[in-house]
């Protein structure tokens, strides 16, 4: 669970990137497409979730050692 005050940033965001903050708290750091398939939301969709998320500091990004032309997102704590 976000600490309190990640909780008060949160309240004000979209339910699609609420939605994002409670899947990469319970699953770790996914790529764009792992997000994409937990939540189930479109690609623009989340796209403008992780840039919102992005715009508040709550989720950090970092190139994916596996396949470099993508990102892996966490929550930031």
């Amino acid at each position: 669970m976000p600490e309190q005050e990640h909780r008060d940033q949160i309240d004000d965001l979209p339910p699609s990137a609420k939605l994002v903050v409670w899947v990469l708290e319970a699953e770790g750091e996914l790529t764009q497409q792992g997000l994409m398939e937990e939540t189930r939301l479109h690609q623009r969709t989340l796209r403008y979730a992780l840039d919102r998320l992005e715009e508040e500091s709550l989720v950090d990004s970092r190139p994916n050692p596996s396949d470099a032309r993508q990102s892996l997102y966490s929550f930031s704590r």
